[in-house]
């Protein structure tokens, strides 16, 4: 700071600080729109992670719904096949 010196008047030395408290307060400005953005894209990240857990929670509950149509598909599968069977087995039997 104060690296633009130029003759030794008191409103040169001044201007100086003037501008030098401007750039302070530019740089101060830019970190703060910095932090603010990472800020919200840290609380989006948080928030977006919340609602994967609930399509993950989700995407579980249908899949074990899933699962228990399944088994009981096949547990009729395996009735019919034993109804077929035995009916197809009884008459070539008697």
């Amino acid at each position: 700071m104060g690296s633009r010196r130029r003759g030794n008047s008191f409103s040169r030395f001044l201007e100086d600080i003037v501008d030098d408290t401007k750039d302070l307060v530019d740089d101060l400005i830019d970190r703060v729109k910095d932090v603010e953005e990472d800020a919200r894209d840290a609380f989006k990240d948080a928030v977006d992670d919340d609602d994967d857990d609930d399509r993950d929670d989700a995407a579980a509950r249908e899949a074990a719904a899933l699962r228990r149509q399944l088994a009981e598909l096949r547990a009729k599968i395996d009735e019919l096949t034993a109804r077929q069977e035995k009916g197809a087995a009884g008459p070539a039997g008697a």
